[in-house]
C-alpha cells in the first residue's frame, strides 16, 4: 500500500497540469432584460410567488430612479455571469453618495425570503445581494461577484435630493463552458420541456469544473461529477472538462491517497480538508470508467488507474465498519445506510474490474470480482428478507438501498422488481428527497427491465418541476413538501443544481424508451 500512495503523491504535480491543460474556454453571451416584472403572491404557484410582467422597462432606463426606487427586471432564462449597469446624471451632478442594493433570485419566492432572522447552518453570505455605494456617476459598474439566477432587484435606498438621476443600460455577461448545441432528439412537447430545462442545469454548472450549483457551493464535487459527465457525454460532449475534474481530484488526495469530497479552484486548486463522502469516492472509479470508455482515452485511464486502486483498498478496509464515517446518497434525516454502502462497494468492484480489464490490469480485475462476489452473498445473507422482499436495515425500509441492491446485482432482477414496486406502495418506507437520489431511483426502474415506470417518473418527478416553472432543476425537491431544504432554509437551496440534469442522460441513452 505505501508503495502505491507513493506513486500517487509522485505524480500529482504532472496531473495538477494536466488537469490545467484540459482547463476549457469560457463562452460568453452578453444578455439584456426583456422585461420588469412584479412579485406576486400565489398560493397556486411554486412555494407561493410568482412573477408578473409588467409594461415600462424602457421608460425606466430613462427616466428618474427616483420616481421607481423599486424594480425587479427578467432575464428571460436562467444565467451565469456578471452583470454590469451604467448611470447617467439627469439633472445637476451628484453631490452626495448613492446607495443601491441589488438582489438576484433564480426562482420568484427568494425575493420574498425574510432574511432578518435567518436560522438555517450555512452561511449566510451565501445570500445573493450586493449593497453599493456610489460616488460617481455618468459610469458603468460592474459587479466582481458572479451572480445566478434570473431576476435582477433593483433597490435605491439612499441618495441625494439635489441632483437627478437614471439608471440608463444593464446588461448580464453570461458564461458557461458548453459549446452551442444543433442537434435535439425529437420528442413529445412534455419530455422537450424537461430535456430544454436538462440542458439549461448542465450548462450553466459547466463552467471551468464541473460545479454543483452556480449559486451556491460553486465547487466541483466527486458525485455531482459523475452525473454531470454522463448528461455531457449525451449531450455537449465537453470531454476535456471531464478529463480536467478528473486529474483534479487525483493531484489533490489525502496523504493516505483517498481523494476528497470536493475542490475549490481559487484561488489555485484546493481540497475541503476533512470532506470524505465515502460514496463519492467509489463513484469517481465508475467516473473514470465511464470517460475512458466514450472517449478511448486509456492513457488517462492509466494514469489514474493508481487512485482507483487506493479508492477500492479503503472502501474494502472500512467494509461494514461506518461509525464515523460520512455516507451521503441523499438528503434525508434517519436514513439507514450501512448496506447501501456495502451495496455501493459491490458496485464500484465491478466497474472497476472492468476499466481494470481493459487497460491489462487482469490480476486487479479477477480480485475486484471475486471480492464483490463474496461481498454479494454477504449483504444478502444480511439485509435481504424474502418474507417482505426488500432490503431491510436494522430494522428499516428506505429507498436508497433498493435502489443500490438493484444497481450492484445484489439481488436479482425479478427481486429487484418486486422491491422497487412494493417500496412505492408501503407507508413505513422512507422516501427521497433529491433529485440526485432520483436518478439513481431511474437508472434501477431501467436495469430491473421496468421501462415503462422509468419512463413514467421522469415525466412526473422533472416534469412537475417544470410545470412549477423551473428554469433549471433544483438541488432539493420533494413533489409532497415543496419547503423542503438540507439547510433548514429553502431560500438558500440551489436551484440550479448539477445533479439534477441527468434526464438530459437518460434521454440520450435510451431513446428506443424517450423518443416517442
Amino acid at each position: 500500500m505505501l508503495l502505491l500512495i507513493l506513486s500517487i503523491f509522485l505524480n500529482q504535480s504532472l496531473w495538477l497540469q494536466k488537469a490545467e491543460d484540459a482547463k476549457p474556454v469560457l463562452h460568453e453571451t452578453q444578455v439584456v432584460p426583456t422585461t420588469l416584472v412584479q412579485l406576486v403572491e400565489d398560493e397556486q404557484a411554486f412555494q407561493g410567488y410568482r412573477m408578473e410582467s409588467q409594461e415600462g422597462l424602457e421608460n425606466y432606463l430613462s427616466t428618474s430612479m427616483k420616481e421607481n426606487p423599486s424594480v425587479i427586471v427578467d432575464l428571460g432564462n436562467h444565467y451565469t455571469g456578471y452583470f454590469s449597469f451604467h448611470l447617467k446624471t439627469l439633472e445637476r451632478c451628484i453631490d452626495g453618495p448613492l446607495h443601491i442594493r441589488l438582489s438576484f433570485a433564480e426562482i420568484p419566492s427568494e425575493l420574498a425570503a425574510d432574511w432578518t432572522h435567518y436560522t438555517g447552518w450555512l452561511s449566510a453570505a451565501w445570500r445573493q445581494v450586493e449593497d453599493m455605494i456610489i460616488f460617481d456617476m455618468d459610469t458603468t459598474f460592474t459587479l466582481s461577484r458572479r451572480y445566478s439566477g434570473r431576476y435582477v432587484k433593483i433597490e435605491l435606498l439612499a441618495y441625494s435630493q439635489d441632483f437627478d438621476f437614471c439608471l440608463d443600460q444593464m446588461a448580464f455577461r453570461a458564461v458557461s463552458s458548453a459549446p452551442e448545441l444543433s442537434d435535439y432528439p425529437t420528442l413529445s412537447p412534455a419530455l422537450e420541456r424537461i430535456y430544454k430545462v436538462g440542458l439549461r442545469t448542465l450548462s450553466e454548472c459547466m463552467q471551468t469544473v464541473y460545479e454543483d450549483g452556480p449559486k451556491r457551493d460553486k465547487r466541483l464535487w466527486a458525485g455531482d461529477v459523475y452525473l454531470e459527465a454522463l448528461a455531457n457525454q449525451y449531450s455537449f460532449r465537453n470531454f476535456e472538462l471531464t478529463k480536467r475534474c478528473l486529474y483534479l481530484f487525483a493531484a489533490l488526495t489525502e496523504e493516505d491517497g483517498r481523494i476528497y469530497g470536493n475542490i475549490f479552484e481559487y484561488p489555485t486548486p484546493h481540497p475541503q480538508l476533512g470532506s470524505h463522502p465515502e460514496d463519492y469516492a467509489l463513484l469517481y472509479c465508475v467516473a473514470l470508467r465511464d470517460y475512458a470508455e466514450a472517449t478511448q482515452d486509456w492513457e488517462t485511464a492509466r494514469d489514474l488507474f493508481p487512485v482507483v486502486v487506493r479508492q477500492l483498498e479503503y472502501a474494502q478496509q472500512i467494509y461494514g465498519q461506518y461509525e464515523g464515517h460520512w455516507l451521503f446518497f441523499d438528503w434525508r434525516e434517519g436514513v439507514e445506510k450501512t448496506a447501501a454502502m456495502e451495496c455501493i462497494t459491490v458496485f464500484a468492484l465491478n466497474q472497476s474490474a472492468q476499466l481494470a480489464e481493459q487497460i491489462g490490469q487482469i490480476n486487479y480485475a479477477n480480485q475486484w470480482r471475486k471480492k464483490a462476489a463474496e461481498y454479494r452473498k454477504q449483504i444478502r445473507r444480511d439485509y435481504w428478507s424474502r418474507k417482505e422482499k426488500m432490503i431491510i436495515d436494522n430494522g428499516q425500509f428506505n429507498e436508497i438501498e433498493q435502489i443500490w441492491a438493484t444497481l450492484s446485482d445484489v439481488i436479482t432482477k425479478k427481486e429487484a422488481q418486486q422491491a422497487l414496486t412494493t417500496m412505492k406502495h408501503r407507508e413505513d418506507v422512507i422516501r427521497l428527497g433529491t433529485p440526485y437520489a432520483n436518478h439513481y431511483y431511474v437508472e434501477a426502474l431501467i436495469q430491473s427491465g421496468l421501462t415503462d415506470a422509468a419512463r413514467e417518473h421522469v415525466l412526473t418527478y422533472w416534469g412537475s418541476m417544470v410545470d412549477k416553472g423551473a428554469d433549471t432543476f433544483w438541488e432539493a425537491y420533494d413533489p409532497n413538501d415543496e419547503w423542503l431544504s438540507p439547510y433548514d432554509f429553502a431560500p438558500i437551496n440551489s436551484y440550479c443544481h448539477a445533479w439534477s440534469c441527468t434526464p438530459v442522460y437518460f434521454i440520450g441513452k435510451y431513446p428506443e424508451l424517450f423518443n416517442q
